[in-house]
């Protein structure tokens, strides 16, 4: 019964040695497991890391909340950290980058391919309104017309709460870029029932852009998107089934401003001849006017320099000014003879002897 027993139990050095190995495995496992778990913490740290781009804005959202104030909330371009997703979701935001939209109401059906290669599909007898778009005028006509957006995000924290996707920790461009397609849509509709369609085809063409524009920009601003609207440029057609009707029309309408222009300018041709005129007669007036009175002012300090000689002795004066008119009048007579006017106021008697015949010249033969 002795040796039954001894074989049974193992001897005591046997267990002590078991039990030393037993917890040097157990030692080694718990060192393993702190380097696990301190890797695991050093990686989860270093995960948090991220970086924002020189284009973009950030907003850290723990457990749905944004972290910060006001403009603190926004992080801007370099690396920052935030704990792991579920916990913190990182929100990224282009803000600087250009987005275009194109309206889909107000034209026809057409393909990125055919665009592309400068055709259009055939115009068929008529208008389909199931898959050819159109606007009404002003006017009640219909023609087509489309408009492509340009903006760029304005306001992030607004465009975070009303276009950030939990599901992909990135912010949701396309709900961006339909809120501003719809804006647009809105925009095209209700203009192009404000305007003629002569206004919107030829006569005011950029003044229908600019109305979309304001449109496109109360809506965006109403419904708080976020967005800064860049450029609106709008393209308007007529429809292609009455292309021709369109074409005569436009052609009668070139000509009529044409006559009309070429009227404007006979008439300006003929008001700049009449002003040209008008201003030469005037200039010849004033100097006419000007001769004048410098002669009646010349001949006014004259007379009023010979009133004292005249004054002093009028017989004499009257005589030598009448001799001095006579050598002016009658320059090429050799004999003049004056006579006075008596002072009993009768006239004199002048009696010339006038030979028949010229007096001989006389000789030494007849002296």
């Amino acid at each position: 019964m002795s040796d039954h027993n001894h074989h049974d139990h193992p001897p005591l050095e046997a267990q002590d040695a078991g039990s030393q190995a037993l917890a040097e495995a157990l030692r080694s496992s718990f060192v393993i497991v702190k380097l696990a778990m301190v890797a695991l913490v050093v990686i989860i740290f270093a995960a948090g890391f991220f970086t924002v781009g020189p284009q973009e804005k950030a907003v850290i959202l723990r457990f749905g909340k944004p972290q910060g104030e006001g403009q603190k909330m926004l992080l801007g371009a370099g690396l920052h950290w935030s704990l792991p997703y579920p916990i913190d979701e990182v929100v990224r935001i282009p803000i600087t980058e250009i987005q275009k939209v194109t309206t889909t109401v107000g034209w026809y059906l057409t393909t990125a391919e055919m665009e592309l290669a400068g055709t259009e599909p055939p115009a068929g007898p008529s208008l389909n309104p199931q898959i050819d778009g159109y606007v009404v005028t002003a006017d009640r006509n219909i023609i087509h017309t489309r408009a492509t957006v340009s903006y760029h995000i304005d306001d992030p924290r607004t465009a975070i709460f009303n276009f950030a996707s939990g599901t992909n920790h990135e912010f949701n461009l396309a709900g961006v870029s339909n809120a501003v397609q719809n804006a647009a849509n809105n925009a095209l509709l209700l203009t192009a029932a404000r305007f003629n369609v002569d206004d919107i085809l030829t006569r005011d063409i950029a003044g229908f852009q600019d109305a979309v524009s304001q449109r496109v920009g109360e809506l965006a601003e109403r419904e708080h998107l976020g967005v800064a609207i860049d450029q609106v440029q709008v393209q308007s057609v007529a429809p292609r089934q009455l292309k021709d009707v369109f074409a005569m029309v436009t052609t009668a309408r070139q000509n009529r401003d044409k006559l009309i222009n070429d009227a404007l300018s006979e008439q300006n041709r003929i008001a700049s001849q009449a002003g040209a005129a008008a201003a030469s007669i005037t200039n010849a007036a004033e100097s006419a006017r000007t001769r004048f009175v410098t002669v009646v002012e010349s001949d006014a300090g004259a007379f009023t320099a010979l009133l004292p000689k005249y004054l002093s002795n009028p017989n004499l004066f009257a005589q030598l000014e009448l001799a001095k008119a006579m050598t002016q009048i009658l320059p090429n007579v050799q004999d003049k003879i004056f006579l006075p006017q008596r002072a009993d106021g009768k006239p004199r008697e002048l009696r010339l002897q006038l030979n028949r015949e010229p007096p001989q010249p006389k000789s030494a033969a007849n002296p």
